[in-house]
């Protein structure tokens, strides 16, 4: 296909297709009609979970919000967008509107288990951060951000994701809320902490999501996750308790038992001699396959009852000879590819991640507070599972000739112009002007009367 254009005033442009373009076209469909159902199934279980119509009709503006190409994503440019005459609803719906974030959570789950789900899935674990100033925003402080990488004032929140060969969607989250605040009584008052909450390090946090999953009856065969979870054997003697196979990145100062007594991982790796490598796809970049040369060392059963098969994983890289280590247990014997398999599908939550924030908001949030942060995460969480469903559901009906497969990104486009843009009910946007400034106005009053009380 070709375009131009031609006049010196006046800009008119031609497209020319090709047999190639009319090929293309041909081969390529969408059904936005399907999505269309799809989303509206969601929302119609996720507002079982209201007691009210309107708020029902306000959850399903707030995800279409999220949904659409804002340029930031708060309760004001939501409202906005959805033609609302102030943002009032919107943030009611996050702070004073009763509703549980977790069974809306449980709903999230139910639908990627009916739409993704596969009995080879793999649950993967990780923590994300978000950079904050000051020190009210509930869980703040300063604490490694593997964001930022560097000690940063910041939240940390863990996160489950559930990926399959083809697909993979936000399903769980848990803030991680420090000792320091735990054990503050008028800071989780201020932030609204529930009573019962209490100090649980994220290895804990991890748990207790992997747990509510398996219970559910989510498919799933495998959980993945990197050091910070490697590490914890509680975490994976409660994979095994639950039959659970697992892949967990381990430092390289990790000690492993062998038939010969207790070794550094890296020390095993340095007496590997060539042969025991073997060049395998770690799966599909954006550049193509990742390959790295793996290894792998069969270790004597733990002592727990739970039986099974126990292994050392390692990988090197081709370019740099760098060494990760994976401890890995499976109730029955697998191959070094499954393996490789499993440990390559953990870096679909970082896929997850950079949709969740450059598209859904995720790290947009303006709330302190205990209730509103778990609400908005939830509905992003939401916004997310629902792409990744009607992306799968699309790349299985439609196989398109010369063209990428449809992405989650792509399809989150496609949904605001196809679907959300017409029916869209139109704001005034003078008033919302207005509105704003102020809103802007008063906030800056309040500031400067503050800063008088504080300076001379």
């Amino acid at each position: 296909m070709r375009c131009g254009y031609g006049g010196s005033h006046r800009r008119s442009w031609t497209v020319v297709w090709t047999d190639h373009d009319a090929a293309v076209a041909a081969g390529y469909r969408v059904d936005a009609q399907r999505w269309r159902v799809l989303f509206d199934d969601l929302m119609l279980t996720v507002g079982q979970r209201f007691r009210r119509p309107e708020p029902r009709r306000r959850v399903r503006d707030f995800v279409r919000g999220l949904l659409a190409p804002l340029p930031r994503k708060n309760c004001w440019t939501i409202a906005e967008h959805a033609g609302d005459a102030g943002p009032d609803g919107m943030q009611d719906l996050l702070t004073r509107v009763m509703w549980d974030d977790a069974e809306v959570r449980a709903d999230v789950r139910e639908f990627v288990g009916e739409h993704l789900g596969d009995v080879e899935a793999v649950l993967v674990i990780d923590e994300t951060g978000d950079l904050k100033k000051g020190r009210h925003t509930v869980g703040v402080q300063r604490q490694y951000s593997g964001t930022a990488g560097k000690i940063e004032n910041c939240q940390l929140a863990v996160h489950l994701v559930y990926a399959t060969e083809t697909a993979h969607a936000m399903l769980d989250t848990a803030l991680y809320l420090p000792k320091s605040w735990c054990d503050d009584p008028d800071r989780r008052a201020e932030a609204g902490v529930p009573e019962q909450v209490r100090f649980a390090t994220k290895p804990q946090l991890a748990t207790h999501m992997i747990e509510a999953a398996v219970t559910a009856g989510l498919p799933c065969r495998w959980a993945a996750g990197d050091e910070a979870y490697g590490n914890d054997p509680r975490l994976a003697a409660r994979l095994r308790q639950l039959r659970l196979a697992y892949v967990l990145a381990v430092a390289c100062s990790h000690q492993v038992i062998t038939g010969l007594g207790v070794y550094r991982v890296d020390a095993l790796a340095a007496e590997l001699p060539a042969t025991a490598w073997q060049r395998v796809s770690a799966g599909q970049g954006a550049k193509g396959h990742r390959y790295y040369d793996w290894s792998f060392i069969a270790l004597p059963h733990a002592t727990d009852g739970q039986g099974g098969h126990h292994w050392l994983l390692i990988r090197r890289s081709r370019r740099t000879g760098e060494l990760a280590f994976y401890r890995c247990w499976a109730p029955e014997f697998v191959t070094l590819g499954t393996l490789v398999a499993v440990a390559g599908r953990r870096w679909k939550i970082e896929e997850s991640f950079q949709a969740a924030k450059t598209g859904l908001g995720l790290d947009q949030h303006q709330h302190r507070r205990w209730a509103s942060w778990h609400r908005w995460t939830t509905l992003a969480i939401l916004a997310h599972a629902f792409l990744a469903a009607a992306t799968a559901d699309h790349r299985n009906r439609y196989k398109p000739v010369g063209l990428i497969p449809l992405t989650v990104n792509e399809l989150r486009h496609l949904f605001h112009v196809l679907i959300t843009e017409p029916a869209r009910r139109r704001c005034d946007p003078l008033s919302w002007s207005i509105r704003r400034r102020r809103h802007q106005a008063r906030a800056m009053t309040s500031h400067y009367a503050r800063q008088a009380l504080i300076e001379p």
